[in-house]
């Protein structure tokens, strides 16, 4: 094979490596039931599930780029799902994430769009879409990473009990800031799901607004640093409904300490064994294995930055490269 063969080929197995790195909603949970596959990416299944999540080009777990693209509404060539799920106005439905890395921070944002008639005829161009939660930076941790690790990859989203009954498209959404200093880095997740409102509320929210204009490219929530270790964040978008939330999963529960045999509190023994908080984990060459025994991370994954605990020792053929103070990769 040629040179330039390898090469071509190389760039795209790259390509391919990294999207993967991202993620998808792959099951949501409500009234005790979990309902799996066919969330987002499937476009091209044949024949296609019916399924209440949207269907779209996503399978490699890539992003929307442009916030006024029509991909920005429910994901890359998103088209309805024929099915839906029914929940009652008050509700949360728990959406799971099949992975995201650490170093895709940003805000989880959630809307609703009131759908006239069949969701399968739904036109992604008439859909005006309200906030109906939101969660960005919060006392240093970030929703769209840190927390939505710490909660197990899940994110609730409450439907608000003003909400009227009827036909809605709910769009869950994380923005990866990682490269967000730079206009046109920022990351677009959007996930959407057909939705039957039940309840006794009256706002039918109408006059919402359409998908390719909640955002800018230079909005100060998604032009934004995340580098320059913030302790605030605006949250780009148009305000949040009366009655929304600013939703935030509660902290994974924490087992309680086995009683001690030696006399000494299981938490005296892990803090004399806990490594010092400063250590910080660059990842800016291929030497050492991290926080995580002799494992060695494989080529394109991440191998170091701030906070990251997992092996700095890349495999046979790739070095660990600092992208930036929180990513590095083997490259």
């Amino acid at each position: 094979m040629s040179s330039f063969k390898l090469n071509i080929l190389a760039g795209t197995l790259a390509l391919v490596s990294t999207a993967y790195a991202h993620g998808h909603v792959n099951k949501y949970t409500l009234n005790g039931k979990t309902v799996t596959g066919g969330v987002n990416g499937g476009l091209n299944r044949n024949p296609k599930p019916d399924t209440a999540a949207w269907l779209a080009d996503n399978i490699d777990n890539g992003f929307v780029i442009d916030p006024t693209s029509p991909d920005i509404v429910c994901h890359k060539g998103g088209i309805p799902g024929t099915g839906s799920v029914t929940v009652a106005a008050g509700d949360t439905i728990s959406l799971t994430w099949d992975q995201w890395p650490q170093s895709h921070a940003g805000p989880v944002i959630d809307y609703l769009a009131p759908v006239a008639g069949d969701f399968a005829a739904v036109s992604k161009a008439s859909l005006g879409f309200t906030k109906i939660a939101e969660s960005g930076l919060n006392n240093g941790k970030w929703a769209g990473s840190d927390v939505l690790i710490a909660n197990g990859l899940t994110w609730p989203v409450t439907i608000p009990t003003s909400v009227a009954p009827g036909n809605y498209i709910l769009r869950h959404e994380i923005l990866a800031l990682h490269e967000g200093n730079r206009q046109g880095g920022t990351q677009f997740y959007p996930q959407c799901i057909n939705i039957v409102v039940t309840g006794s509320g009256i706002n039918a929210l109408a006059g919402g607004t359409p998908a390719t204009q909640l955002y800018k490219a230079n909005d100060p929530g998604v032009l934004f640093d995340i580098y320059n270790k913030p302790t605030s964040y605006p949250i780009p978008g148009p305000p949040l409904m009366s009655g929304g939330g600013a939703a935030t999963p509660p902290p994974p529960a924490v087992p309680a300490p086995a009683p001690s045999k030696t006399g000494i509190s299981p938490t005296t023994l892990q803090t004399v064994a806990r490594p010092s908080a400063t250590k910080v984990s660059t990842g800016g060459n291929n030497g050492g294995n991290g926080g995580n025994g002799g494992a060695t991370a494989a080529k394109w994954a991440q191998c170091g930055g701030q906070g990251f605990n997992g092996p700095t020792k890349c495999a046979d053929g790739s070095t660990c490269q600092a992208q930036n103070p929180w990513y590095s990769q083997c490259l």
